[in-house]
Formats: structure tokens, C-alpha cells, sequence
């Protein structure tokens, strides 16, 4: 058998503009030819294949590809490059005593993700820089060659900032001389603002409620993901969040949630206007049933998988969660973006309850 050829990726494509049909031609010869590359690169991924379904072989179509369980990559160090190749490694956020998933990445894949994130992040921000608030503190990035997911996802949207601010300090304290700052320089202009959810609630939000502080920026974006299940137990609804923030920050803020996971950092699927979550060029959600994990129809329940072309130096492209969701429709949005929208409903029942957020560690 010989090394399977990896097609390049034209990012030139459209992030939302392809229909069913056209999304499927264009993800089948990329994920076809992952699972051969991840085949002849991992040991551990070739026993996988030829025990679920008999060999590469029985691999000739998108829908036969089967995902690996996301907790796999706890237990595993699962690679598909050799050592010397090794550019960093992310490992999951948890709570404490629970283990960590371990994802290598080389260079070229970490550059496919950046590529593949800035282009999904420039439908809801635009192309430029813009003036950048991290709900969060910089010491995370203290070791450039192994990240926590919260720091690869704070790194991850920082590069598509500038005047980056971060607003907390090391023990999770608001610097509101930070923030004032900021605000009286870009009050007026378009801003970024992103942390993850349960962090931007606890320890921005809540904060400058209790202390009855106000802002009016005038063009805040606010990008925030992960955490809801602390929120959830606070009854903390995604209504109540937003309006909380526009109360806070000013009534014109544009708020996006997004799902996104440290198994497959750059495909990250975004909000839109509506609250509906999209799908990308660049990946796809499937759902299966939680007892014989097939396959179920549009509207029903079960766990959420995700396929990414993105990930070549280990065998990330068909994950499955521990997440249940739905997919709700398919090129319908009244956004007028294109390909599946889904809701996320929560974690499986008896599965370790981990976040990006969820964890300080």
C-alpha cells in the first residue's frame, strides 16, 4: 500500500457558502484520505480500523468512516508523526484527579488550524485586527510547547487581536483599572472581547454587577464558549448571560457563543445572529444513537460527532463526544448561511463533566 496523498486544503472556499451536496464532495476526499494517512502512521489507529470494521478497505465513503471516542485520547498518546516532528501539545482542561486528553500537533497541522479559525472568525469579525479583551490572565501562555485547552483557546483567538488586554490577574481578581483603560481608548471603535462562558459570567459579569459598574462600548463583539454546565447549575440561562452582558458592557453588544473542543482546535462552530450554531467548510456533525451509536435523523437526539479535515499529525478527524445534541436543520437558516445548524442539549449521562472553563488548573 502506498502513503496516502493528503489533498491541500483551498481556503479559498467559502466558510458557509456550500450546499448538502456540495459540502459532501468537498469533505469525502480529505477525510477519506485521513483515515488512510492516519492508518499507515498509527499503530494504534491501524488496530482501531481493523477491528471496527475489517480493515481500510471497508473505508470507501464518508459515511463509513467510524469516529473514536474522544476519551480515547486520555488513555492513549495517539500520533501520526514522527517524535522529532512534534510542535506542541494540547491537553484537555478537567477536574482535578481526572484524565487529561493529550493532542500532538506538528507544524503544519497548527497552521491549518490558525488558517482554518481566522477564516471562520472573519464571517462574524471582519478582516482587521481589532482592539482585543481576554477574560483571563497572560501567565497561561507560559509554556509555548504545552498548552491546557483553555490556554490553546486563549492563544488561539489572541493572534487574531492587537493591544491584547488580559483582564484578569493570576488569583482570578478583575483588573478594572485595565478595563477603564481600555474602554476610554476604544469606546467608540469595534473590539473583541472573548473568554470562556462560565469564566466571563463569574468573574466579569457578576463582577461588575455587584459593584454596579457600567459600560457603553459601542461596537463590542463578544466571542465566549464552554463552561455552561456551571452555569446551568447557577440557572444560569444563555438568555439571562446575554442580557446580563448587554446590561454591562453596553447595549449594542454582539454576543456569539461557539462549540469547540481541544481535539479539534480550529473547527470551531460558531452562532450566528439567530443563536443557531453553524457548521464550517472545514467540518461536519453527525449524530448517533447513545446505545448502538448509528446514525439518527435530522431533529433527533443523541451524541454529537465531529468530523475535521483538519487534523494530520494525529487521528482527530471523526470524533465522537460525550456530548448529546441535535441537528436542527440543514442550508435553512434565515441567516442565509449555509450547511447544518445544531444544538448542543448537554453531557451524556454518567460522562466526566469536563470544560474548557471548568477548571483553573
Amino acid at each position: 500500500m502506498g502513503a496516502a496523498m493528503l489533498p491541500d486544503i483551498d481556503f479559498s472556499e467559502g466558510v458557509y457558502t456550500h450546499n448538502a451536496q456540495q459540502k459532501s464532495d468537498f469533505l469525502s476526499p480529505h477525510l477519506l484520505a485521513l483515515t488512510t494517512h492516519h492508518y499507515q502512521h498509527c499503530s494504534a489507529y491501524k488496530n482501531y480500523i481493523d477491528g471496527v470494521v475489517g480493515g481500510i478497505h471497508q473505508v470507501e465513503a464518508l459515511a463509513n468512516i467510524p469516529p473514536l471516542a474522544a476519551a480515547l485520547f486520555k488513555s492513549n498518546r495517539l500520533v501520526s508523526v514522527e517524535e522529532k516532528a512534534v510542535f506542541k501539545t494540547l491537553r484537555s482542561s478537567g477536574t482535578s484527579g481526572t484524565a487529561l486528553s493529550t493532542i500532538i500537533l506538528d507544524q503544519q497541522t497548527a497552521q491549518l488550524q490558525t488558517k482554518a479559525l481566522g477564516k471562520i472568525l472573519q464571517t462574524i469579525i471582519g478582516k482587521q485586527r481589532l482592539p482585543l479583551l481576554l477574560v483571563d490572565h497572560n501567565s497561561l501562555l507560559a509554556d509555548s510547547a504545552d498548552f491546557s485547552a483553555r490556554g490553546a483557546g486563549v492563544q488561539g483567538l489572541a493572534m487574531f487581536g492587537r493591544d491584547q488586554t488580559y483582564l484578569l490577574d493570576q488569583t482570578m481578581l478583575l483588573n478594572v483599572e485595565a478595563l477603564d483603560q481600555f474602554y476610554q481608548q476604544y469606546k467608540n471603535k469595534p473590539v473583541l472581547m472573548f473568554g470562556f462562558t462560565f469564566m466571563v459570567w463569574q468573574h466579569l459579569l457578576d463582577v461588575l454587577k455587584t459593584n454596579d459598574k457600567h459600560y457603553n462600548f459601542s461596537q463590542l463583539t463578544l466571542l465566549h464558549s464552554g463552561g455552561w454546565k456551571k452555569l446551568n447549575d447557577k440557572a444560569v440561562s444563555n438568555r439571562k448571560f446575554e442580557q446580563l452582558a448587554k446590561a454591562s458592557l453596553g447595549a449594542n453588544t454582539q454576543i456569539h457563543n461557539f462549540y469547540g473542543m481541544v481535539e479539534q482546535t480550529g473547527s470551531i462552530y460558531i452562532a450566528c445572529e439567530h443563536g443557531h450554531l453553524h457548521v464550517p467548510i472545514y467540518a461536519d456533525i453527525r449524530i448517533r444513537h447513545p446505545q448502538t451509536f448509528e446514525l439518527v435523523n435530522h431533529g433527533e437526539q443523541g451524541l454529537i460527532e465531529t468530523l475535521s479535515i483538519l487534523p494530520r499529525s494525529y487521528p482527530g478527524h471523526a470524533i465522537l463526544t460525550q456530548d448529546i445534541g441535535r441537528i436542527d436543520g440543514e442550508d435553512s437558516c434565515s441567516c442565509g448561511r449555509l450547511g447544518k445548524t445544531f444544538t448542543v442539549l448537554g453531557r451524556q449521562q454518567k460522562a466526566v463533566v469536563r470544560g474548557c472553563s471548568d477548571s483553573y488548573a
